[in-house]
């Protein structure tokens, strides 16, 4: 049953935005060295191995028919595999900063794909108000790419709105994935990423394992452990116990977080532009939380 937050959620909250604002920051560090490929493959794998011990706690459920493996096999390409390497190589031309602010668009995304797909998530005023307020921050970022011509830059920002819009459409199918808990759905997604993704980094032949910084080792181990499995556990165990609206309004933080790690570990210049982009987007994912309020309250899943 859902409660009143106390100060243990609260903390529980800001710690899981601060984790996955992180994860930009440490595909930054690593993706220079072991290319876009092989950090998809070895984040899912270690993501997978860290939360196999609750798997294995909880148990194993599998999906039942031909349907619902079709439907979770669409569900770990666009929540997993394709977001994870589109993120992955935006980073190798643009800053995490700016990825986090970009891949901030997706409640904006999923907003508008509930309104067109759910009978119970439509759009009000305030959504509209939040769609408007985070498209605007988009258009401050990439305008100057755009009025530039078709460079680097624009490219890379794309993958990262790409991503984003992939993590949107997810979620508008995750539902109708059936019994299986999200927690241990989590798990097996990442279990079926590695199974698809290792081999294909085989195939394309190894970096250097030798030659990696031991930066690039850390933000690898770091990005499996704590943004992949970590923040899939605190996820599902706070939507259980304080509810999914007041889950979300915490993860508006994320692009807060994103650009000032950014600027404050990896020297990332915070420009006015990016200033104001930033205001309006998490104006914008306020305006949302407003918004979502007013929506009937889904029923939670045991994780």
């Amino acid at each position: 049953m859902i409660r009143k937050p106390t100060p243990v959620d609260i903390f529980l909250l800001i710690l899981v935005s601060l984790i996955w604002a992180s994860a930009f920051l440490a595909i930054k560090v690593a993706v220079r060295e072991i290319g876009p490929v092989w950090l998809v493959a070895v984040r899912v794998l270690i993501g997978f191995l860290a939360i196999l011990p609750w798997i294995a706690w909880r148990g194993l459920v599998l999906p039942t028919g031909g349907r619902q493996w079709a439907l979770t096999l669409f569900v770990t390409v666009l929540s997993i595999i394709a977001p994870f390497f589109l993120i992955s190589w935006a980073e190798l031309t643009i800053d995490s900063g700016v990825t986090s602010l970009l891949m901030g668009m997706g409640p904006f995304m999923a907003m508008i794909l509930s309104h067109l797909t759910t009978e119970d998530d439509r759009m009000n005023v305030f959504k509209v108000l939040a769609v408007v307020c985070g498209f605007a921050g988009v258009l401050t970022v990439i305008g100057p790419s755009v009025a530039g011509g078709l460079g680097d830059h624009l490219l890379a920002q794309a993958a990262a709105l790409g991503g984003s819009m992939c993590y949107a459409i997810a979620g508008v199918f995750v539902r109708r994935v059936r019994d299986i808990p999200p927690t241990r759905f989590s798990g097996l997604i990442l279990g079926i990423s590695a199974l698809l993704l290792v081999p294909y980094a085989l195939a394309t032949g190894q970096p250097d394992w030798t030659g990696l910084s031991a930066e690039a080792i850390v933000a690898l181990i770091y990005l499996g452990i704590f943004p992949t499995a970590l923040g899939y556990i605190l996820r599902y165990h706070l939507i259980r116990t304080i509810g999914q609206s007041y889950f979300t309004l915490g993860l508006n933080f994320i692009p807060i977080f994103g650009v000032s790690l950014g600027a404050l570990v990896l020297d990332e210049p915070i420009s006015l532009s990016l200033f104001v982009a930033l205001a309006l987007v998490v104006t914008g994912l306020f305006f949302g939380q407003r918004g979502a309020r007013r929506s009937a309250p889904e029923k939670l899943a045991t994780p």
